[in-house]
């Protein structure tokens, strides 16, 4: 009885500690990390009950995914209410700014548990207006109400998608209670309108996860001070993944809305990832590669890949994080680091071998550790990343290379294939009988498997080679586009800027 009220405490202590600090604004640098920790110590001892005894009965949703998302965003929301209080303790605007991270932190954690389809809608709503204000802590920079104008605009549109979505499911099951209608998507019930329901789902889900092009808000959202832009790419992008990790079995029961999901979703991925690379300041890079990583993530989805969808968001929640709080730090490390020497540019036919190099570690690795057995998208999707090890390899095949580092490089490849395939066999052992296990694909779906492996083939081969062709007029022009963002945040802001009276 009393495990089952835990879950209730937490949002419920942060939106409390969110009202002392407008209230007792002298209080909040003191009060908001304590609030912050006792939050997360509640929402570990939550998850280790869902663990130890299940799902309590009657109450909030608490299952895998809400056990999972409950300490880490706690976790990190406790870190970010600490970094505020040290980084902001002489601005006027700290005690708000704490406020509203404060209630922000409640609304997500209250989405993560919400028992029904309209306690659901409402926590984004209450979300969406403390995200609103975070993004206006300084509202003289004009930048920063350009992107908050832009967040207005897709949190409005996902509060319209999840309101039509939530309107289908529940009329169609009959029922607003989340639980039940996962346990009857489970059987397999699909009532009619259930298409135009899945499709607002994953649309709702794609604007609120930042996917291009209406990214300009999350790329933009470094006018804010560091402990949001954190907290936003850490937690609050992540979710459009939870909203489609929590209907997993309903998205499953309509093949073609999963299908544009990964389209979408991939699409974003590699767009994202070019546009980071040509971003010469840190902060900037990492806000496309959320974008991208918010992609790769859905195309997981989209491929019915949930347990290592959920084991994404864990780990690009606590990377992205601890990447964006310490980016100060990286810069000075950078700047003042020593160049150990030209970087070796690895020629055509390295980069073939150091593809063929890594495709048949990962191979080797899937049939030693006895995975060959695996869903085939799973198998597709460790395919496509690791072209990410491919890229490593060639770097210590290129000419200038020494051996030692091509020994390191060999190494670590094959270190980072088993790693990557312990961590997938973990994800999908602890999910069994709580997500959905992939289907056996169809035509569509190998159509998508084969889109996604060749697109990121191509991509990863032509990033590999950047170094080759940098230099040609066309390639430079192509460059100046992508650090634009291919001009969408421009247009954005064309539409939306401020009419001259």
């Amino acid at each position: 009885m009393v495990l089952s009220l835990i879950p209730f405490l937490i949002p419920i202590l942060l939106a409390a500690a969110g009202a002392v600090a407008f209230l007792r604004p002298e209080q909040a640098l003191r009060a908001a990390p304590v609030a912050g920790l006792a939050a997360f110590a509640l929402a570990a001892l939550a998850a280790l009950g869902f663990a130890v005894a299940g799902a309590p009965a009657g109450g909030a949703r608490l299952d895998l995914v809400s056990a999972v998302m409950l300490p880490l965003v706690a976790g990190i929301g406790w870190v970010v209410l600490r970094f505020s209080a040290t980084a902001l303790r002489d601005e006027a605007e700290g005690p708000a700014f704490l406020g509203w991270i404060g209630l922000a932190l409640a609304a997500v954690l209250t989405l993560v548990l919400a028992p029904t389809l309209w306690m659901l809608w409402g926590a984004w709503v209450a979300l969406s207006l403390c995200v609103y204000k975070l993004f206006l802590t300084y509202p003289g920079r004009p930048m920063a109400r350009a992107a908050a104008r832009k967040y207005l605009l897709s949190a409005g549109l996902v509060t319209v998608l999840l309101g039509l979505a939530s309107f289908g499911l529940g009329t169609g099951y009959g029922t607003t209670s989340i639980v039940a209608i996962q346990a009857a998507a489970e059987t397999g019930i699909a009532p009619a309108g259930l298409g135009w329901s899945a499709v607002a789902l994953i649309l709702a889900a794609v604007v609120a996860s930042a996917l291009f092009p209406l990214s300009g808000w999350l790329t933009e959202a470094m006018e804010a001070p560091t402990p949001f832009s954190a907290l936003l790419h850490a937690g609050i992008v992540n979710a459009g993944g939870v909203l489609c990790l929590i209907f997993a079995d309903v998205l499953l029961l309509v093949p073609g809305a999963l299908a544009l999901l990964a389209m979408i979703g991939g699409a974003s991925a590699l767009i994202g990832a070019l546009v980071m690379l040509t971003q010469p300041a840190i902060k900037t890079g990492l806000a496309w590669s959320t974008v991208s990583q918010m992609g790769f993530l859905m195309l997981q989805i989209g491929l019915a890949l949930f347990p290592l969808a959920l084991l994404h968001i864990l780990a690009h929640a606590l990377y992205k994080a601890h990447a964006l709080l310490s980016a100060g730090t990286a810069v000075e490390t950078v700047t003042t680091a020593r160049s150990a020497g030209p970087v070796a540019v690895p020629e055509v036919k390295a980069v073939a071998l150091a593809f063929s190099l890594a495709l048949g570690i990962y191979v080797f690795g899937v049939f030693a550790l006895g995975a060959a057995d695996k869903a085939p998208q799973a198998l597709a999707l460790g395919a496509m990343l690791i072209l990410g090890i491919a890229y490593l390899i060639a770097q210590g095949l290129a000419g200038a290379a020494p051996w030692a580092l091509t020994g390191r490089l060999a190494a670590a490849s094959a270190l980072a294939t088993v790693a990557y395939l312990a961590f997938q066999a973990g994800a999908e052992t602890l999910a069994v009988g709580h997500l959905p296990l992939p289907p056996v694909p169809g035509a569509l779906d190998w159509a998508v498997i084969v889109l996604a492996v060749t697109s990121f083939s191509l991509v990863a081969a032509a990033q590999t080679l950047l170094p080759n062709w940098s230099h040609h007029p066309k390639a430079r022009a192509l460059r100046v586009h992508l650090n634009q963002g291919l001009y969408v945040n421009a247009l954005l802001d064309r539409a939306l800027a401020p009419k001259p009276a």
